[in-house]
């Protein structure tokens, strides 16, 4: 199945973090919301259960012939597999059971997260206790470790649920900030240089590559997306939360769509909101519809455009919203769909 045909069954789908510790449940809860051609699935990450389970650690726990452990000041690189990689495994072993329990028979997209290679960068600390941003040989080091080791799982996953269509997403919320020397060192007094934006794509493909002929997306909840390095690094689909696009970026998301790049709108609130009630389905997609108009696209593409997701993670919502945000936004993609107008 070619990644616009995997794009056209998904017109919802998570971020990737869930509430708790219960991996059975977190997979329950989004085979429950996408399973049944509302969306798109995914590998459920559940960052409560302590290191290991973050976002890096569990990235950390795919790469090749590298290997961490846990300091007090984040994740540093090791010379051999400790306690800290060894649960970071397990509790990946421990989702894709509950994961291929929950989704036995299911033939559809199917999406699983890890950390890109510049958030990864920009997080991982080398011996002496600086990122590996600082380090353009160990930055390509790591990179080669991420694909292998994302090679690897994703044939783990196809083997467990062999009717699944594969979808890669590499979050990159650090992206802007390696882009725009914005990454702080560890003394916090000075930033790293920024890294050339050709070396930022290069990377990003590469690892984008190890997909093979899984679709690809690549996700932010920062502000300024690179959407055109994005693209021409080779990512399918772009996720990001549509609240904070400026008018400055607009053009470049019309020319992304009209390129055939795949929309992942944040348009779900991520956390419990205030009034303790979300809006409408029809209300929540308002601002693509908005968008659309305002960049001239032809309204009957939305739905091969677009997918309707919460605008980051929900690891800080409440279990009971987690479930609601999911499922209003598979409701809201619906409302898109019967009305894009």
């Amino acid at each position: 199945m070619s990644e616009i045909s995997v794009f056209s069954d998904c017109p919802a789908t998570g971020i990737g973090s869930m509430p708790g510790g219960d991996a059975r449940e977190a997979a329950k809860t989004v085979a429950g919301s996408f399973g049944d051609g509302g969306g798109m699935p995914y590998l459920a990450e559940l960052p409560a259960r302590g290191p290991g389970a973050d976002m890096i650690g569990r990235t950390i726990g795919l790469l090749s012939e590298l290997y961490g452990h846990v300091e007090p000041s984040g994740w540093r690189i090791s010379d051999r597999p400790g306690r800290d990689t060894r649960r970071a495994r397990s509790w990946l072993g421990e989702d894709l059971d509950a994961l291929e329990e929950f989704t036995q028979g299911y033939e559809g997209p199917l999406k699983v997260q890890a950390v890109g290679p510049w958030t990864l960068a920009a997080a991982l600390e080398r011996r002496g206790g600086e990122a590996f941003l600082g380090d353009p040989g160990a930055c390509r080091d790591l990179a080669d470790s991420l694909a292998e080791g994302l090679r690897g799982h994703l044939a783990e996953v196809r083997r467990r649920m062999p009717g699944a269509h594969l979808v890669l997403q590499l979050d990159e919320p650090s992206l802007t900030a390696v882009l725009r020397g914005r990454v702080r060192t560890a003394s916090g007094y000075r930033t790293y240089r920024a890294v050339d934006r050709q070396v930022v794509e290069a990377t990003l493909r590469e690892v984008l590559a190890a997909a093979g002929e899984a679709a690809t997306l690549v996700h932010t909840c920062a502000p300024e997306v690179p959407f055109a390095l994005l693209r021409r690094a080779g990512a399918d689909g772009i996720s990001f939360d549509l609240s904070l696009l400026t008018e400055r970026e607009e053009e470049a998301v019309g020319e992304a769509v009209e390129g055939g790049t795949r929309m992942f709108f944040g348009v779900v609130p991520g956390t419990d909101p205030a009034s303790g009630r979300l809006s409408d389905p029809g209300g929540s997609v308002m601002g693509v519809r908005t968008l659309w108009r305002r960049l001239g696209l032809n309204p009957g593409t939305l739905t091969e455009s677009v997918t309707v997701t919460p605008s980051c993670g929900l690891a800080g919502a409440s279990p009971a919203y987690a479930r609601a945000a999911l499922a209003h936004c598979a409701r809201a993609a619906r409302s898109l769909a019967d009305n894009p107008e």
